[in-house]
Order: C-alpha cells, then structure tokens, then sequence
C-alpha cells in the first residue's frame, strides 16, 4: 500500500510537471473525479441551517438541499456543478464525460430547483443563507449554463430559474443595506463575490444589478491606498483579500485609472508578501488545506489583473510568471490529501487553469 502510494504520487507530479499547466483532457478528467464523487456523498455535512424548531433538527442534509446536498456543504456541491459543466463544455470527449452528464441531469430537476428555491422562504432565518459567497457561486453556475449552446443545458438552465431568481432577489435586497466590505480571507469576502456577480451580470444582460454592483464596489474600495497586504495570510484563508479586490477593480475601471488605482494600492513590500508560496504544514487539516486552495486564488487574481494593465507596466510579466508558479505548486496538492481539500480544491485549479 505504502509503494503504491508512492507511486501514485510520483504519476500525480510527473502530471502536472511541466512548466505552465494547462487544462488538457487528461487533467480535466483527473480533476472531474473529485465532484463526481462527493456530489452524492451526503456525509460528513456542513450544513449551516440554523435550527428554527425541534422539527428541524432532524432534517437530513438530502432533506434541506436535495439538489445541493453533497460534497460537505452547500456552496461545495454549487461550485462542485459548476465545475463539472465548465469541463464538459471545454471538453466534452474527455473519459467520463458520460458520467458527468449523468450527474448532472440527476441534478438540474425542476422539483429540486424549486425545492432549492423554496428554501430561502421556507425557513425563518435562511434569507443569509451562504450570503454571499454561496450566492455568488450559484450565478456563475447559472452564468455557465447560460452561455452554453446545449440542448439539454438549456433545460437544466430553465429548471434552474426559480432559484437563480431568488439568490437574485436576496442579493438585489441586501445590496443596499451593506454599508461595509467583508475584507477576510475567507468565505464572506465581499470582493470576490461582487465579481462573480458582475460576471453573471454581463453575461446575462442585466445592466441595473452591474450598475448597482459597480457603484458599490467604487463607494467599497476606490478610495484604498497602501493595502496591508505585508501581513496577509491568516493561518486558514483560501483568499488574498487584497488580490480579491484587485480583481474586482480590474472588471470596472478602464485600463489607465485602474493601472493609476493599483499603483497607489499595493506597495513594493505588499507585492513581495503576496508573491509568496503559501505554506502547507498539515494538508489533511480542514482548516490548514485553505492554504492551498490560497494559490489557485492568488493565481487567477494575478492573471485577471496582468491582462488588465498596460503592457509597459513594469508588474505585468511578474504577476503573470507568479501565477504559473502558484498553479504548478498547488495542483498536485490537490490530490495528496483527504476529503478536507477533496470536496472543493478542484473547482478552483479548474477555475484558475481556465483563466488565460
């Protein structure tokens, strides 16, 4: 067992080995067994319903979510999905492309989009519910759908409707009651979630929510200067909160006031700090393995804001040269450690690897 594993670590290296990883076939479908196997594991769960009754204490999580359900908590199996479409869109002859659909006609059922749906309503305090890093990865699993020319998507996205418009309405309703940014490193950032919601916006044509995310997001971070990014990471964060807001003004300003917004937004000793490989001490700690969904962040950040900025910027070339170097470190980590990193880690390589 113990040279098998070995040698199952040394494939898994020789994989992804080359200098800059791409997402060919065989990763896709290396990456894709991640969700097609947690997707329908209902346990260990996280299911974070507050408990409103004695009733509901017993509720199982297939019972709250039948949709949404796997992969330890809701907002997993949401991107988990969003995942395996993104690679059959990209890659629809790859192995188990066939399971994949299986899944996900499994999934994308009228009754269990509108039993999603109705949860927001249902339960007396669910209207914060996954607010709003959940949120944000269902749009860009709607967005997915969306713009994919598919017949059967096309039903999947209709079914999907009733849900979309709730997360829609909750977002729509608490965007203007938020007063402040979520500047953490974990799930609550608000940057991140504001730029996924743009995202969906545009694909979408919904011009009123993109003013209204755009107009926020300036009142949120237009005015930061000097960002203490010399004392990130917190010791479980999957996020750079610094690169996240990067990220999110990159999509809103035009090329030169944004090049003028980065310059005064980080200093040298930030961008250093940041370049930083993330340490992994312990990969089967739920918590620890954060670090390493840390590099895929940081990797499509530092793509997005590289394309971003003028060619003669003299961070262009770096920014993008760190990523590559993110991507190479953290990928084979995504298959050398429990069900900690298991249940999420690989929708965001598959993110950050389909970021050009």
């Amino acid at each position: 067992m113990k040279y098998f594993f070995l040698f199952s670590l040394l494939i898994s290296h020789s994989l992804f080995s080359q200098n800059k990883i791409e997402l060919t076939d065989e990763i896709a479908s290396k990456l894709a067994e991640k969700p097609i196997h947690c997707i329908s594991q209902e346990y260990p769960n996280k299911t974070a319903h507050i408990i409103n009754n004695p009733n509901e204490a017993a509720l199982s999580p297939a019972q709250l979510h039948p949709a949404f359900f796997g992969c330890f908590d809701w907002h997993s199996s949401v991107h988990g999905h969003w995942m395996l479409i993104k690679i059959l869109k990209a890659k629809p002859n790859i192995k188990n492309a066939a399971e994949i659909f299986k899944i996900l006609e499994n999934t994308f059922q009228a009754d269990k989009m509108n039993a999603e749906a109705n949860y927001f309503t249902k339960y007396e305090i669910a209207q914060n519910f996954e607010r709003t890093y959940g949120w944000a990865w269902l749009l860009k699993l709607d967005e997915e759908l969306a713009t994919w020319d598919n017949p059967q998507a096309k039903i999947w996205h209709q079914n999907m409707k009733p849900l979309t418009n709730e997360i829609l309405r909750l977002w729509k309703e608490y965007l203007p009651k938020q007063t402040y940014p979520n500047r953490t490193g974990v799930h609550p950032n608000t940057a991140f979630a504001m730029a996924f919601a743009i995202d969906w916006a545009r694909a979408t044509n919904d011009k009123t929510f993109e003013n209204e995310l755009i107009e926020k997001s300036k009142y949120f971070y237009l005015k930061d200067e000097k960002t203490p990014a010399f004392l990130e990471p917190d010791g479980s964060d999957f996020f750079s909160p610094s690169l996240q807001i990067a990220d999110l003004m990159r999509r809103i300003l035009p090329q030169k006031e944004f090049a003028t917004w980065f310059d005064k937004f980080y200093e040298e000793r930030s961008i250093k700090n940041i370049s930083q490989t993330p340490i992994i001490s312990d990969i089967n700690d739920f918590q620890t393995v954060h670090l390493v969904g840390l590099s895929f962040t940081k990797a499509w950040c530092m793509k997005g804001i590289s394309d971003a900025l003028p060619n003669n910027h003299p961070k262009k070339i770096e920014l993008k040269k760190t990523a590559d170097i993110f991507l190479n470190n953290a990928l084979p980590l995504v298959f050398e450690g429990n069900y900690g990193g298991d249940h999420w880690l690989a929708s965001f390589a598959v993110y950050a690897l389909s970021q050009k």
